[in-house]
């Protein structure tokens, strides 16, 4: 039988995905969450005519050339404007920020006039309108500037609080309950028996949760006994993701496929024309999306990034992205691939003439941590690709760890 294309069993993935539920949080705890209503200002901004800069706001809108005297009447700061009247030939000692007061279209800055007293005299020319800030010259009040399915960041954050914004309305952070598998496994930190291994997929599979905007919910380590297995998928029921880690192969001890399909898993797929990554399984167990990982910790990572960081994304509402990939030039030789998409861990460099490379780890074994932690990209080899000489162009996406 033929392997599922990767494109075609992500789309199975992200299928019937529907609107995310909504909640209202501060503003202040909102960094990292996602828009489910597009944002409107509240507010102009700025709300009034102000000084960009240090000087001295004049009266009229004309330019001020060299020798031109004005008589200084008042002073306006930010927070503190000038309420009086300004007439022609008299100026207001401004600091930026302040509001431009009425009648003053220009702020001749400070390095450009001597001052005696209250009189001071343009020593260099002062455009027209120079160094005042229209208001509404950043956005006014009713534009929409943040949309729905944005992803807020400290950008985005500090435009919300400019648009007059206390709370705002986000997604509900999906909840992802995580399943080791396997009698050879022991938590982090306990020291393994001859025969065993330390669980480490789990908490790189949370952190990805997390930077997607999850929440991992671990369900520790489950032996390959068949009560077991079903008695931890059960307590997963109530999450929006299960992803299990190994034991969903065909070997007589992989028994998370059988538990699974106890429980009432409908099983999508099984087996894709990934490397590393073949044993990805997807299905659904009522109203919870389960992927079921390869064991190999190259492979559970991979498959995460490939799969899970966009079935979490897309719970959130967040718009269907293409991988970032971009063009490198290969620093050595790659032989010709196989019928499955290679995604290679690799680290790039810089030739002489600056142009981005890149270079294969030396070893694609899917057991190797080490590599994967010192890669920090992937190259993207398509199915049936021939084989590419150094200083041939391939793509890349970049790893952020």
């Amino acid at each position: 039988m033929a392997l599922l294309p990767v494109a075609t069993a992500l789309d199975r993935v992200l299928s019937d995905i529907a609107p995310p539920a909504q909640e209202t949080v501060p503003l202040a705890e909102a960094a990292g969450r996602v828009l489910t209503q597009d944002l409107a200002a509240q507010l102009t901004q700025p709300p009034f005519d102000a000084s960009a800069m240090d000087g001295y706001a004049v009266y009229g809108t004309e330019a001020a050339p060299v020798g031109t005297r004005w008589t200084v009447i008042g002073e306006a700061a930010a927070g503190r404007g000038f309420s009086g009247t300004v007439a022609p030939g008299e100026a207001v000692r401004i600091f930026t920020g302040a509001p431009g007061p009425a009648g003053c279209g220009t702020v001749v800055i400070q390095e450009d006039v001597s001052r005696t007293g209250d009189t001071i005299i343009a020593i260099d020319a002062t455009k027209a309108g120079a160094n005042i800030r229209l208001a509404g010259n950043d956005f006014t009040k009713g534009d929409v500037l943040l949309g729905r399915g944005r992803r807020l960041d400290a950008h985005s954050v500090t435009l919300a609080a400019a648009m007059g914004h206390g709370e705002v309305p986000v997604a509900r952070r999906p909840v992802v309950a995580i399943l080791a598998t396997g009698d050879e496994l022991v938590p982090p930190g306990t020291p393994p028996g001859p025969d065993q291994i330390v669980s480490s997929n789990p908490l790189g599979i949370a952190a990805l949760v997390a930077r997607a905007g999850g929440i991992a919910a671990p369900l520790g380590i489950a032996p390959d006994r068949m009560e077991v297995l079903v008695e931890r998928i059960a307590e997963a029921k109530a999450a929006d993701i299960l992803v299990t880690i190994g034991g969903a192969s065909v070997g007589d001890h992989d028994l998370v496929a059988e538990a699974l399909q106890r429980e009432g898993l409908e099983l999508a797929f099984w087996k894709i024309a990934l490397r590393p990554g073949k044993p990805l399984m997807f299905g659904q167990l009522g109203a919870t999306r389960v992927l079921g990982l390869p064991g190999n910790p190259v492979s559970a990572l991979i498959t995460a990034r490939v799969f899970l960081v966009p079935l979490v994304k897309a719970l959130l509402g967040e718009p269907r992205a293409a991988p970032a990939t971009e063009t490198a030039i290969l620093a050595q030789p790659l032989e010709a691939n196989g019928p499955r998409l290679h995604l290679m861990r690799a680290t790039l460099g810089r030739n002489a003439a600056g142009a981005l490379t890149v270079a294969p780890m030396s070893s694609q074994d899917s057991s190797l941590l080490g590599a994967l932690a010192a890669a920090d990209c992937l190259i993207w080899r398509a199915p049936g690709a021939a084989a590419a000489q150094a200083g041939e162009a391939v793509q890349v996406e970049r790893l952020a760890h």
